[in-house]
């Protein structure tokens, strides 16, 4: 691949009017080709390319996906799942981001993903594609918000546990009414953090890539050398699991099902796609955002994983909802290591403390990504009230978009007090719905798109075509493997709700589309007057 500047003309056919601003073309590569594209500058240009790389950053961030899903590697296939498999999600999420990267540098705008498949699915299809891609991916931000702040008043529900004598101990343990609570009020400092201007924003952003990288490194070396007991390399990198309570005995079943804690942390770097209106010289530095964010992750989560799982010496007991922390593995690990030390867990709830605020700035992170993409949806008409939602305040932020992502996301959450399994439905979205929504453009690029796609400064160049088709093809096996039963015999309460959550989804958004949105969504409206 190759970064390399083409010129070309800055004109853009808007039905039979054409916009040439030749004449009046910023200094900025980004504001420049927006432009051409046909949109107004009207967000405040003034992201570097370590901010928008810290947004994506931040969103992955690895502390947040592993200690959340810890327990799913841990039960499906252990430490090789979660040592290997971690590679194996790696590798193949690369592809997809570099295949994204090419289509952000061709096409910068807040829109991303829906905008870049109306671009390359053709004149025919662009209001059909642009309207499934962007349902999908909005309604797969808010999961993944809903599901980040959940996780995080999930983690504030197993500190106070601890923090008053553990679950043997006759600890505290938060009900289900308190735990919304929680999540209701860090959705609403997310929403005020997000109304601030983008200049404090971006350095929010940093502060989070920052807590990430540096947060990881020091629990991956204090959490072991704590640990009075600790597991060998042999564990570590050859001991597979095959003891869970879900039935399931066939070991490559049991790998793939414990591969969605790795695919699940490696997702929502799309917001570098979403942030690249407010960021300078966007159609370069968006798609070093994107590739930057996943390959840094992809190192730094593997150094995480390895240096506390070789804190991990029992699993059965760090499963077991009888130990200190009530089951939640990682803060059995970082209890038990200070406890065993020191006579008391106090370290490891610090410890715990660390991993919270980096899901905090996951949260914080997600949300402004959600707002951007509602701004831009809504700057489409594909939104109810959308000229409620497009406006921006005189600071230059889409504030109305922002505290919409924080309700919807609260809203998701309710079903949690219905039941976790319904919850659980709703946050399989997150993963699936969110990479299929990835998908569409890059299938439109290798098909429709293959012969007339114009590269932007970052180009595969000849490979573009068969990395896209290796995205695409992982899509489609993720889709299906993680729809997968995850326990026998299957019954309502262990039945796998991806494929109802994630095909309730289709069904609407195609139903809308048919019943409505066909007779009056045109894909995306310019809004330069020409």
């Amino acid at each position: 691949m190759a970064w390399k500047v083409e010129e070309e003309e800055l004109g853009e056919r808007n039905g039979s009017a054409r916009i040439d601003i030749r004449s009046t073309t910023p200094a900025d590569s980004g504001h420049a080709r927006l432009h051409q594209l046909g949109y107004k500058q009207e967000l405040k240009r003034d992201l570097s390319v370590l901010s928008n790389f810290a947004f994506s950053f931040s969103i992955i961030s690895v502390l947040t996906g592993i200690t959340t899903l810890y327990n799913t590697g841990l039960r499906f296939g252990g430490t090789v799942t979660m040592t290997y498999g971690w590679f194996v999600a790696g590798i193949f999420t690369m592809s997809v981001g570099l295949s994204m990267a090419e289509i952000c540098s061709s096409y910068p705008t807040s829109g991303g993903l829906y905008y870049w498949s109306a671009r390359l699915s053709g004149k025919q299809w662009a209001p059909f594609a642009s309207w499934m891609t962007g349902w999908f991916n909005i309604v797969g931000q808010w999961a993944v918000t809903t599901s980040v702040d959940f996780s995080l008043a999930q983690l504030l529900q197993v500190i106070i546990l601890l923090s008053t004598g553990g679950n043997n101990g006759g600890g505290y343990f938060a009900s289900k009414y308190v735990v919304i609570g929680f999540h209701g009020g860090i959705l609403l400092v997310h929403a005020i953090i997000n109304s601030l201007p983008i200049s404090w924003l971006s350095f929010v952003g940093q502060l989070a890539a920052a807590w990430n990288v540096i947060g990881v490194f020091v629990l991956m070396i204090l959490i072991p050398t704590v640990a009075t007991e600790r597991s060998s390399a042999r564990f570590v990198f050859t001991h597979f699991n095959t003891q869970n309570d879900a039935g399931i005995h066939s070991k490559l079943y049991i790998f793939v099902l414990g591969l969605l804690m790795s695919q699940y942390t490696l997702t929502g770097y799309d917001a570098s796609a979403h942030m690249t209106e407010e960021t300078k010289s966007a159609d370069k530095n968006g798609p070093k955002g994107i590739i930057s964010s996943i390959g840094i992750s992809i190192i730094v989560g593997w150094a995480y994983l390895l240096g506390i799982t070789f804190a991990v010496t029992n699993i059965p007991d760090l499963l077991s909802s009888d130990n200190d922390a009530g089951g939640y593995a990682i803060a059995e690990v970082f209890y038990l290591a200070f406890k065993n030390r020191y006579g008391t867990g106090v370290g490891g709830i610090i410890c715990l403390g660390v991993v919270a605020v980096a899901i905090f700035f996951c949260g914080m992170s997600s949300v402004t990504s959600n707002s951007r993409m509602a701004y831009a949806f809504s700057r489409d008409g594909a939104m109810p009230l959308s000229s409620f939602w497009h406006r921006v305040n005189r600071q230059e932020v889409p504030i109305n978009a922002v505290w919409l992502s924080a309700l919807v996301s609260f809203c998701m959450a309710l079903t949690s007090l219905g039941s976790l399994v319904a919850f659980q439905a709703m946050v399989s979205i997150a993963t699936i719905g969110l990479y299929v929504a990835y998908a569409m453009p890059i299938f439109f690029r290798i098909t429709l798109a293959r012969n007339s796609f114009v590269a932007g400064p970052f180009s595969l160049g000849r490979y573009g075509v068969m990395v896209g088709w290796v995205a695409v093809l992982w899509v489609a096996t993720i889709t299906v493997l993680f729809s997968l039963p995850v326990a026998y015999p299957i019954t309502k309460d262990t039945l796998n709700y991806t494929p109802v959550a994630v095909g309730g989804l289709l069904i609407l958004t195609m139903g809308s589309w048919l019943l409505s949105a066909r007779h009056w969504f045109k894909g995306p409206i310019t809004n330069i007057n020409t």
